[in-house]
């Protein structure tokens, strides 16, 4: 599976462990950044891997900062992501079962690399389940369509 993984200064290291195992499972993994633990703006590393996810570059995404909280929000700004704050392996499986996540998010300040490689492996792992939460996908998607159509015609473009 391509996937894509970024963090911020604070999920610096837990990136680095997750990529190693990610790597081990033969994945093929894109590592946006950081590089080092300098302070950096989360934004500038969640947005550039929920784009890709959302463009189809990388079937899914995994995003870490120290709460979660900042790389969920980026992510699930861009139309045709679905991010998932996990911090079990329980609600990792239900965001992929119910709600089809393509991006993981994981925070920094409550997982430490181990329970992190198993909410990763249950995530990677657990499919759709359609039926009545494919209903609800499409609802989702139906409305990312209507805002963007909403949009272009707000900025002028037919």
């Amino acid at each position: 599976m391509k996937i894509a993984i970024a963090a911020d200064h604070q999920g610096i290291k837990l990136k680095e462990a997750l990529r190693v195992f990610l790597l081990s499972l033969s994945h093929e993994v894109s590592d946006l950044g950081p590089e080092g633990e300098q302070s950096v703006d989360y934004t500038d590393y969640g947005f550039p891997v929920a784009e890709g996810v959302a463009s189809g570059k990388w079937e899914r995404g995994i995003l870490i900062c120290k709460t979660g909280i900042g790389m969920s929000i980026v992510a699930n700004k861009v139309p045709g992501v679905r991010a998932a704050l996990c911090m079990d392996e329980e609600i990792a499986k239900l965001s992929r079962e119910h709600n089809d996540s393509n991006v993981l998010v994981l925070a920094a300040m409550r997982t430490d690399a181990e329970k992190a490689k198993r909410i990763l492996k249950v995530w990677l792992e657990a499919g759709f389940l359609g039926e009545r939460h494919g209903r609800r996908i499409g609802k989702i998607k139906s409305y990312e369509r209507e805002r963007s159509c909403a949009n272009n015609k707000q900025d002028g473009q037919s």
